[in-house]
C-alpha cells in the first residue's frame, strides 16, 4: 500500500491532535513537541497528571490496519519476553486508534542517548539485543507485512526515478546504466548467498532508532518492520573502513551468537542491502516530494549535485559488491 494523498496531514493541526488523544479516554495538558519523523507525524503529548507519552499519526494509506497490528503485535510480543522494544499501549482494548481520517497509536516515553558503537563492549551487547529481537523473529511469519526484496528495494525505485524524470537530463543516460550494473551485481550477491531464511525483522536498525540507556539499548520504530535475511538488522551498525567494519562485525556477531545462529553465507548480501538502501530512499524522497515537509528537510533532493554524488555512490557500492563479502576480523 502507499498513500496517493501528497498532502494527508494538512488537516492534522493542533486541535486535531488533542482531539484524537482525547477521544480514546487520555487528559492532554496542552504541552506538545513534535518529535523527528517524516514518513509520520509523532509527538510528545503531556498528560494531565502522569508521564508524557509519544503519539504516532500513521501516513494514511501507507500500511493496511492488518499490517500495522503485525507491527505493533511483533513489538508487544518482544517487550513481553523483556526485550527492551518499545510497544504501543493497549487503551480500551486496542493499539491502533482511528479519528477523523486519521489513524494513531500511543505509546509509552522511553529516553536514552545514541549508542557508542565504537565501543566493542557496547557492540556485543547490541548484537546480544538484536539476536534476541531475531530468536522471537523466527518463531513465526508476517502474514501481511512485506518481504525486503530486490523488486521493492531495487528494481521498482529504480524504474519510478526514470519513469517520472527525476534524474536530470544530462545524467539520465549515465544513471540508467550504473544503476542497471548495480541492480545485476546485487542479484550475483544474492545468488552466491543463496536460499537464506527469512525471518520478522525491525527493519531499520540504523542508529537513531537505537537508545542507550545505563540499562542498555532499546529500539523505537518498528515502523518498517517486514521479512528479510537476518543481517538487514546488523550492517546499519557497521562504519568505517572495510577493516573497521569487519572488527565491529566480529563484535557485533559475538553477542549475537548468544542467543540466534547466523548463517554467515549473509554476509554476501551486506553491501547488496546497502545498495538497495540508496535506491530505495531516493525513491523515498522522490514519491513523498509533494508532501510539504520534504521539500524543507531536504532541499538538496531536487538538484544536479545531489544526482553527481548519487551515482558516485553506486559506482562506489559497485566496486564493493566486486570485492566479496566482509568477514568478521
Amino acid at each position: 500500500m502507499d498513500t496517493t494523498d501528497p498532502t494527508p496531514y494538512a488537516d492534522l493541526g493542533p486541535d486535531r491532535i488533542l482531539d484524537a488523544i482525547e477521544s480514546v479516554g487520555l487528559v492532554p495538558d496542552g504541552r506538545m513537541l513534535a518529535l523527528n519523523s517524516y514518513e509520520n507525524r509523532v509527538y510528545q503529548i503531556g498528560l494531565d497528571e502522569t508521564t508524557p507519552v509519544v503519539v504516532k499519526f500513521y501516513r494514511p494509506g501507507r500500511w493496511s490496519d492488518a499490517a500495522i497490528a503485525e507491527e505493533h503485535d511483533f513489538a508487544a510480543e518482544l517487550a513481553e519476553r523483556e526485550i527492551p522494544a518499545i510497544a504501543p499501549q493497549r487503551i480500551n482494548g486496542d493499539t491502533l486508534h482511528h479519528f477523523a481520517g486519521h489513524r494513531f497509536s500511543i505509546s509509552p516515553r522511553r529516553g536514552g542517548r545514541d549508542p557508542e558503537l565504537d565501543d566493542p563492549e557496547v557492540l556485543e551487547w547490541v548484537g546480544r539485543f538484536i539476536g534476541r529481537i531475531h530468536a522471537v523473529g523466527t518463531t513465526r511469519p508476517f502474514a501481511h507485512r512485506p518481504r525486503l526484496d530486490i523488486e521493492a528495494f531495487g528494481t521498482g525505485p529504480r524504474a519510478l526515478l526514470l519513469d517520472q524524470d527525476w534524474v536530470p537530463a544530462e545524467l539520465r543516460e549515465t544513471y540508467t546504466e550504473v544503476s542497471a550494473s548495480v541492480l545485476a551485481a546485487v542479484a550475483e550477491c544474492h545468488a552466491r548467498a543463496g536460499r537464506v531464511r527469512e525471518i520478522r525483522l525491525h527493519g531499520d536498525c540504523h542508529r537513531g532508532n537505537l537508545m542507550w540507556t545505563d540499562a542498555g539499548p532499546h529500539f523505537v520504530d518498528f515502523d518498517d518492520a517486514r521479512s528479510g535475511p537476518a543481517v538487514q538488522d546488523l550492517w546499519m551498525l557497521l562504519s568505517g573502513s572495510r577493516a573497521e567494519q569487519s572488527r565491529q562485525l566480529a563484535d557485533v556477531l559475538a553477542g549475537y551468537e548468544d542467543f540466534c545462529d547466523f548463517d554467515v553465507r549473509e554476509l554476501h548480501l551486506v553491501e547488496a542491502l546497502r545498495t538497495l538502501r540508496l535506491i530505495h530512499h531516493a525513491a523515498w524522497l522522490a514519491r513523498r516530494w509533494q508532501d510539504p515537509a520534504f521539500p524543507v528537510a531536504f532541499p538538496w533532493f531536487a538538484t544536479t549535485h545531489y544526482w553527481e554524488q548519487h551515482i558516485a555512490q553506486l559506482r562506489e557500492q559497485l566496486l564493493a559488491m566486486e570485492a566479496g563479502p566482509l568477514w568478521p576480523a
